[in-house]
């Protein structure tokens, strides 16, 4: 059965008592901004919040990854790992909320051990660097870091509350085009523009759109134009991203893309250079888990949707957590539908608002109700896994 009604109400109690902290980690880290890989300050403040206010030792580095950590409460299985994220975006800082998604996952976890005598299993607390591009719960994947974890859960601002959102898998390519310089007036004849190839696989990509599935979205740009006006670039770049709601589609696309950018190459007479960068794969949804969790929103006064196909997304690296571990990324509204969303500016200003801290306070004590119900309830024990393995 669920965890016991008078535990939910500890758990929500224990996440209003570290509100304060919580609320002032998080504007913290939204201050500071630090890009993929370089979160050293985010790091050091979840690490010292979580010490400060438990008895759980932090372990970093982790996997490898300076920025990355790991509090862990408990020795016996079942065990629930609860995400932190924390990078910034170039320019426009944390215009995806991470600050909230750090705070929140701490909140969770300082609540659940506070009440770690009452909990038939153990949980950690996972801080995933360089979300925004870098992959970071990859490298942790990869270094086992959820060997001994049997569910994965974390949530993510939007402008809607949404338990099992999709989002897409994707892969970047970056094309490097080597042409002939010549004197732009004087002898133009006797070059092969870079640039005008690199303009061309924009054309081409373009002219084949209508054969992408629904749900395909690429989108690229230029990262050299020329060196200079009056020569022939000899050198120009672009870099793509592909994405598609599923794998074999995504490397159908990504096929496409990287055609067009070889015969814009031949038609141009110049030289190209083709390289994949690792991407993210899509969201699988845990379906009996993302609806524990929205039952505790619900409890809380939310109404989320299960899904709702009419809102667009994007990808993260917790798709690929998703593929090894039964696992959620819930979507909680810190503004008003079609106000702002993701990568804005106005969606930074709402990461460290009141709404904002009241929908990470929210999914604090979401996540640590549902990481309870899954380490007492059996049942939704063997209903997740069973979802996991048809997935």
């Amino acid at each position: 059965m669920p965890a016991p009604e008078s535990l939910h109400h500890r758990l929500d109690a224990s996440v209003d008592s570290f509100a304060t902290k919580l609320r002032e980690l998080s504007l913290r880290i939204h201050a500071n901004p630090e890009l993929r890989f370089a979160e050293h300050r985010a790091a050091q403040w979840i690490a010292e919040t979580v010490t400060e206010n438990s008895s759980a030792p932090v372990e970093r580095p982790l996997g490898g990854l300076d920025t990355a950590l790991r509090a862990r409460v408990g020795t016996r299985a079942p065990r629930v790992a609860i995400l932190a994220e924390y990078d910034a975006l170039p320019e426009i800082g944390h215009a995806c909320g991470h600050n909230l998604i750090a705070a929140g996952a701490v909140g969770a976890f300082l609540a659940l051990a506070a009440n770690a005598n009452d909990l038939p299993g153990g949980f950690d607390l996972v801080g995933t660097p360089a979300e925004e591009g870098g992959g970071g719960k990859i490298s942790l994947l990869d270094a086992g870091a959820f060997s001994d974890v049997d569910a994965a859960m974390m949530f993510h601002p939007f402008d809607h509350d949404l338990l099992a959102h999709d989002t897409l898998a994707n892969s970047w390519i970056a094309m490097q085009f080597k042409g002939t310089a010549s004197h732009a007036a004087v002898a133009p004849f006797e070059g092969q523009s870079a640039l005008s190839a690199c303009m061309n696989t924009f054309h081409l990509v373009d002219s084949q759109r209508v054969h992408f599935r629904d749900g395909v979205r690429v989108h690229g740009y230029v990262t050299n134009g020329g060196q200079a006006v009056n020569i022939i670039p000899e050198h120009a770049a672009c870099e793509f991203s592909v994405r598609a709601t599923t794998l074999p589609e995504l490397d159908r696309v990504r096929e496409i893309v990287e055609r067009c950018a070889r015969a814009a190459a031949m038609a141009g007479g110049v030289e190209i250079e083709i390289v994949r960068r690792r991407g993210y794969k899509n969201m699988v949804n845990n379906l009996p888990l993302a609806r524990a969790f929205g039952t505790h929103m619900k409890r809380l006064g939310r109404t989320p949707k299960e899904r709702d196909p009419n809102i667009g997304t994007g990808s993260t690296d917790m798709g690929d957590v998703s593929h090894r571990v039964p696992a959620i990324h819930a979507w909680v509204a810190i503004c008003n539908a079609g106000e702002t969303t993701c990568h804005q500016h106005a969606f930074a200003e709402c990461a460290r608002s009141e709404r904002g801290m009241t929908g990470m306070l929210l999914a604090a004590k979401s996540m640590a109700s549902t990481a309870a119900d899954f380490l007492f309830d059996a049942k939704l024990r063997e209903d997740v896994r069973g979802a996991y393995e048809a997935r």
